[in-house]
C-alpha cells in the first residue's frame, strides 16, 4: 500500500499535488534546490538538492513509495536511476524521453495518427534551406529542449536569422514550425491509470501573452464535435505514451475546425488550475489517484469558469488589491508562496466561477478584477 509520495520539483504544480495528496492522507517529501520552495512549504519534508544530485534522488526513492515530478525539464538520469534501483516512478523515463524533446514529441504524435503543426528539424547549419523550402517564412523557431513560457523560441523571417540563432545556441537542435493562423488555442487535461482508464476534463480555451498563459476559459467556446475530437486525440496520445498520471495536450484550432497538436505536458498543467474549484476531483487529485493506483473519478464541472494568472512585474513583492478582488464572491484566489515577484513570474491565479456561459461581459468582469491587483 502506498503511504508516501516523493515530488521532484518545488514549484506551484508540485505544491498543488502536495495539497491534494496531504488531504488524502499521504506523507509528501519534495526535492528542490530552493529552500522553502512553494511545494516544500506544504509538504511534510523537503530535500534541498539539485535535480542532478543522484544521491539525493536515491534518498527520495528510499524514503517514499512512489515518486513523481511536476515539470518535464528535469534530469532524465534521475528518473532512470529510480527505475534502475527498482523504485516506483510515474510518469516513466520513456514518457520523459519523448516529451522533453519537441522533435521527438512531434514525430511521436504524428506516428500516433494525430495531426500536428508542420515542422522541420534544424540540426546542421545547412538545414534551414530545406526548412525554408518546405515550411517557408515567417516561421517559429524553437529549441528542441528546455524552453517554456515563451523562452527558447523566436519568430524568424529569413534564413540568415535561422543561421544566427543556430550559432547563438551553439548548434543545439532546433525545431522550425509553420505559423498557424489559428482561431483558438485549446488544451485537454487528461489522466490515465495503470489499468488504461483515461478520464478527460472539459476542453479549455487559452489566451497567451508573449508565450505565457494569461487566461483560461472552461469549457471552451467551441462546438461539441470539436471538443469530442480533442478529447479523443488526447486519450489516444496518453495511451500511446503509456503515461500513468495527469497530462495535458495543447492544440491549435484552425479556422476550418482542424485540430493540430502543439505540445504535450506529461504532468498537471497551468490551464487545468480551474479544476481545483470547479470540479469534484481536481487534476492534481486525479494525478495522485493514478500514481497511487486508485480509481479515477469522471470529472463533473460544477460551474463555468474563467481562470487568470497573476504574474510578477518586478516592481515589488507585496500583492496589493486582494481585499478589493475578494469583494466578488465568485472569485477564488490561489497564491503560491513565492518570495520575489520578478517580472513575468507566475505568482498565483484566481478562478471566477460563473453561472451560465462565459461571454464578453464575464470576461470583462474577470479582466477588471485582475486590474485591481498590483505589486508594491
Amino acid at each position: 500500500m502506498i503511504a508516501s509520495i516523493g515530488v521532484i520539483g518545488g514549484g506551484q504544480l508540485g505544491r498543488m499535488i502536495a495539497l491534494d495528496a496531504k488531504r488524502m492522507g499521504y506523507h509528501v517529501i519534495a526535492l528542490d534546490p530552493q529552500e522553502h520552495s512553494p511545494c516544500g512549504q506544504v509538504a511534510d519534508e523537503q530535500i534541498v538538492a539539485d535535480y542532478t544530485d543522484l544521491d539525493a534522488i536515491e534518498d527520495l526513492g528510499n524514503r517514499t513509495d512512489v515518486v513523481t515530478y511536476e515539470f518535464e525539464n528535469i534530469h532524465i538520469g534521475s528518473v532512470r536511476l529510480l527505475e534502475e534501483r527498482g523504485f516506483a516512478v510515474s510518469p516513466s523515463s520513456k514518457v520523459l524521453e519523448i516529451t522533453q524533446d519537441r522533435l521527438r514529441e512531434k514525430a511521436f504524435v504524428r506516428a500516433s495518427g494525430v495531426p500536428t503543426t508542420d515542422f522541420e528539424a534544424i540540426e546542421r547549419p545547412d538545414d534551414e534551406a530545406q526548412a525554408a523550402m518546405t515550411i517557408g517564412f515567417p516561421a517559429i523557431l524553437k529549441t528542441s529542449r528546455g524552453g517554456y513560457d515563451g523562452k527558447g523560441q523566436w519568430r524568424v523571417e529569413g534564413t540568415s536569422a535561422v543561421r544566427s540563432i543556430f550559432a547563438e545556441q551553439h548548434g543545439v537542435p532546433l525545431i522550425f514550425e509553420r505559423i498557424v493562423n489559428f482561431a483558438k488555442e485549446l488544451s485537454v487535461i487528461s489522466t490515465r491509470s495503470a489499468g488504461d482508464d483515461v478520464v478527460s476534463y472539459p476542453v479549455a480555451e487559452n489566451m497567451h501573452e508573449h508565450g505565457i498563459l494569461i487566461t483560461t476559459i472552461a469549457p471552451a467556446r467551441i462546438d461539441n464535435d470539436v471538443a469530442a475530437r480533442a478529447q479523443a486525440m488526447a486519450a489516444t496520445i496518453g495511451r500511446r505514451l503509456g503515461i500513468v498520471g495527469t497530462y495535458c495536450v495543447e492544440f491549435f484550432l484552425t479556422r476550418n475546425d482542424e485540430l493540430l497538436v502543439n505540445e504535450i505536458a506529461p504532468r498537471p498543467h497551468n490551464s487545468g488550475h480551474y479544476t481545483i474549484d470547479a470540479t469534484q476531483c481536481s487534476q492534481y487529485e486525479q494525478h495522485v489517484r493514478a500514481i497511487c493506483d486508485l480509481p479515477l473519478a469522471p470529472p463533473r464541472l460544477h460551474a463555468n469558469v474563467v481562470m487568470m494568472n497573476i504574474l510578477g512585474t518586478g516592481t515589488g513583492d507585496h500583492l496589493m488589491g486582494v481585499d478589493q478582488l475578494l469583494e466578488d464572491p465568485s472569485i477564488v484566489l490561489h497564491l503560491y508562496g513565492k518570495k520575489h515577484a520578478v517580472a513575468r513570474r507566475k505568482m498565483g491565479h484566481f478562478t471566477m466561477l460563473v453561472d451560465g456561459p462565459v461571454d464578453d461581459a464575464v470576461l470583462k468582469r474577470a479582466h477588471d478584477a485582475h486590474a485591481l491587483l498590483h505589486w508594491e
